[in-house]
């Protein structure tokens, strides 16, 4: 599934949803009821000894005080806002635009770097994405051979784990319906889909009633006023003897409440119907089989050769990885779309992620692709409660530290703390909280728009031991499949956000380690106090820097600064640690 969701009762899934229906059904629910009848402070040890050559930078010791921006966003803004900067904008994005400024003010020179989009396919003929793409130069497309003897043929642009499937069912199902683990272990997930699945049937039949009463609505409100597109103030100054119509007006000026026009909240509307019926439909089906046309046995990793070279989406709405690859590596400055966080960057396609929770097989073998046929960042926006086959994966993690590859994950979408045992999201770089199994794994929470309580996405996940950091997640636009740009909600949008910041920094300072890029990221970030808002009380408020291993928001301008530093021997990174 392409997000972890916050509307479902099992614990599971997906790095983010096309729209926050979680959030949407909160809003319309009182709609729906008159329509239808009813820490501590953040342990930095900084060991600043007297054999250092140099001060370290401000932003390494300092806690700024950060002020938001005090008007509201223009449409461009919100396109762009990931780019901004919370010094010099208000604005909490990761200091892209401030970056490539002091890139071209000082001369330098980038190489180019490939990070690999382990997620849904992509749309490889995207007007922003198709010259950004990773090319095997070793193998010849379309002709069935394995040219390069890597074990995949037809891998010009990555590899397809998913062959011809799309819908999935979550892990939960898979350990009822095929029996995995213990007793303990199936009771569990039995319990859980017993109480997900008449919860999903129930939301998308609430979700099919309100979209029905508000495209009624606006039928009728349209023929009324002569026109097919109107505004609230249309709605307020519209005057009628009818009680129905009356009605209908009130329907919709909640709406207006919720979204900047009818043709939106439509939108939102129809994709909660998706969302919620192909929850019941496949991703909690018993008796749904998503993996027969793939021809392999899941949990046989030496199964293989299974899949195949295209790993292009297979339906429009398969949009997750061409999302997430704009962020990274959209064409800059291209006079089109958007801007992608890395300007030499080649994007690997792989896809391995389905609409439903991701088999381990096919993560651990992905990652194993991508160190193999020389990708430095592993981009992995998915995430899931249950991995059965969690060890192939450990020792996969492992396999790219020993290459020096990075690995930044999403954090996940249940609005929940990582730190608390009930609330595993695999895949992870420890057990049970314990010692890190690799130093290569960055995990990202996201952020909104807004520099005050509101600064922590409200679905993000956070975790003083199992967030690092967190990056921009909230109403990110970016490209789609078909050639075209939205906006879409999650930490999935997060971490591709902070491997894009990576991949520039490592362009640029290629002499530079895995361990080492993933510090600069957390040291470099901009840190803050702000009183925030917890994802999981709402009625509480936490420091921001409580949040995350760093309690820091990526930076890229300064993390290009810290870069050089070290590079230039002048800033020891050994002698600056983070407690977890």
């Amino acid at each position: 599934m392409s997000t972890h969701t916050k509307y479902t009762s099992i614990p599971t899934k997906y790095v983010a949803l096309p729209t926050k229906h979680a959030d949407l059904k909160t809003k319309y629910v009182a709609l729906h009821r008159s329509i239808c009848g009813g820490f501590f402070k953040p342990l930095l040890l900084l060991f600043l000894l007297a054999s250092c050559k140099a001060l370290p930078p401000s932003f390494v010791v300092e806690t700024p005080v950060l002020t938001g921006k005090k008007t509201a966003l223009s449409l461009e803004e919100k396109k762009q806002w990931p780019h901004k900067d919370p010094y010099t904008d208000s604005i909490p994005g990761m200091g892209l635009e401030k970056a490539y400024a002091y890139i071209k003010d000082n001369g330098l020179k980038s190489n180019s770097i490939t990070v690999a989009v382990l997620d849904s396919g992509i749309d490889l003929l995207h007007e922003d994405l198709k010259d950004q793409l990773w090319i095997n130069e070793k193998e010849i497309a379309a002709n069935e051979i394995d040219d390069d003897k890597n074990g995949y043929t037809d891998d010009l642009h990555g590899y397809n784990f998913l062959g011809e499937s799309y819908h999935e069912q979550v892990e939960v199902t898979r350990i009822v319906a095929l029996k995995l683990g213990d007793t303990v272990l199936q009771e569990r997930a039995q319990k859980e889909l017993e109480k997900a699945l008449p919860k999903a049937l129930q939301d998308k039949n609430q979700y099919r009633q309100i979209l029905m009463a508000v495209e009624t609505a606006d039928a009728d409100v349209k023929k009324a006023l002569g026109k097919d597109r109107y505004y609230l103030a249309d709605l307020e100054n519209f005057e009628t003897n009818s009680i129905m119509l009356q009605q209908k007006i009130g329907v919709l000026k909640q709406m207006f409440s919720f979204a900047d026009s009818i043709p939106q909240v439509l939108k939102e509307l129809h994709a909660g119907v998706t969302h919620f019926s192909e929850l019941a439909d496949f991703n909690l089906n018993k008796n749904f089989d998503g993996r027969a046309v793939v021809g392999d046995n899941p949990y046989d990793i030496l199964d293989v050769p299974y899949g195949n070279g295209n790993p292009k989406n297979r339906l429009p709405e398969e949009s997750h990885g061409t999302h997430v690859a704009g962020i990274i590596g959209a064409q800059r400055d291209n006079g089109l779309g958007i801007n992608g966080a890395a300007a030499q960057v080649k994007i690997m396609a792989l896809r391995a992620v389905p609409n439903g929770d991701e088999y381990d097989k096919d993560i651990a073998l992905g990652i194993r692709y991508a160190v193999d046929n020389g990708a430095k960042i592993i981009n992995a926006s998915f995430g899931k409660s249950y991995s059965p086959n969690v060890e192939w994966v450990y020792e996969a993690i492992k396999y790219a530290a020993s290459k020096d590859v990075l690995i930044v994950h999403a954090a996940g979408n249940e609005g929940e703390n990582l730190d608390h045992p009930s609330h595993p999201n695999f895949p992870n770089d420890q057990i049970n909280n314990g010692p890190e199994i690799a130093n290569n794994v960055l995990t990202v929470g996201a952020l909104t728009s807004e520099l005050g309580e509101n600064l922590v996405a409200d679905f993000s996940n956070y975790g003083k031991i199992n967030v690092d950091v967190f990056a921009p997640g909230g109403a990110i636009y970016s490209t789609m499949p078909g050639g075209l740009y939205d906006f879409q909600d999650g930490t999935s949008m997060a971490a591709p956000g902070a491997a894009g910041v990576a991949a520039l920094v490592w362009s640029i300072y290629p002499n530079l380690q895995a361990a080492e890029i993933k510090k600069i990221l957390m040291l470099s970030g901009v840190r803050s106090e702000i009183p925030v808002i917890s994802p999981s009380d709402p009625d509480k408020k936490v420091p921001f820097s409580s949040l995350s291993v760093s309690g820091r928001i990526i930076n890229a301008y300064n993390a290009l600064i810290l870069a050089k530093q070290i590079q230039d021997k002048k800033f020891n990174l050994n002698k600056y640690d983070f407690i977890r």
